[in-house]
């Protein structure tokens, strides 16, 4: 079991100057699952050096894949997986590119929490969305087991990557996450939730026991204490026709 599987996320950071920045990892596996198959055009928003596209396009050849970074290095590379990948302060102004189409699935993977008003651009971008279309976002859990026990030892230290990324201007937890997230968007309606768990089994996991078997009480964990164990949290939600009233 990867460490991503366990409740971590995979990043290399090569770093110029914070524009400049490549995330790059082997993909969100969590989050490919909650795109659905027969969707045809994808916006990865905060798409990173393009991972989630490598693995989208290698489960679903059909889908037309699309993104947006801040980060012009790493568009050049993401470019390689998409058919147009633009480069953008989100909390700016969107390209005349991306607001020109629909989209049937948008993709928020570990990018709303870097931003200084998250639940606007996500209203944005949900006008794009065609009523029945998903969204799915992804968030680091900022109760998660081992970094409530860094708080309890008195540490709030910002690091290059992780769940205290110095880039990070905002924090979430299982419960949080989707009532703050969605504010502004009355017209998304959550049909899934679930969390990237990893429960702390140290040596048992190491040498005893079985990646399956592992797996399967990380899964339990994750279910029952989705806030201590879960170290993302993940939100599918569906935009209905109208908003409800």
């Amino acid at each position: 079991m990867n460490a991503l599987q366990r409740g971590e996320r995979i990043v290399l950071v090569m770093q110029q100057s914070r524009t400049e920045r490549i995330y790059a990892n082997r993909g969100n596996p969590g989050v490919v699952r909650l795109v659905d198959r027969n969707a045809d055009s994808v916006l990865d928003v905060g798409c990173g050096a393009g991972d989630n596209a490598t693995l989208l396009r290698a489960r679903d050849p059909h889908k037309r894949l699309y993104g947006i970074t801040a980060s012009s290095a790493e568009a050049a590379i993401a470019a390689q997986h998409m058919r147009g990948c633009w480069v953008a302060d989100l909390d700016g102004e969107l390209p005349a590119e991306v607001v020109a189409q629909e989209y049937d699935v948008l993709i928020f993977s570990h990018v709303l929490e870097h931003l200084r008003d998250p639940q606007r651009v996500l209203k944005r971008l949900v006008g794009r969305l065609r009523p029945g279309g998903t969204c799915v976002i992804a968030v680091p859990n900022v109760m998660f087991w081992r970094q409530r026990w860094q708080f309890l030892l008195g540490r709030f230290e910002y690091q290059a990557h992780g769940v205290m990324d110095d880039t990070h201007l905002r924090f979430f937890s299982f419960e949080t996450a989707a009532p703050y997230l969605l504010a502004q968007t009355p017209e998304l309606r959550v049909i899934e939730q679930r969390v990237t768990s990893s429960v702390p089994l140290w040596i048992l996991r190491r040498r005893l026991l079985s990646p399956a078997v592992a797996g399967q009480l990380d899964a339990i964990g994750g279910k029952l204490w989705p806030n201590l164990f879960g170290g993302e949290v993940l939100l599918k939600c569906v935009k209905q026709a109208q908003s409800p009233r």
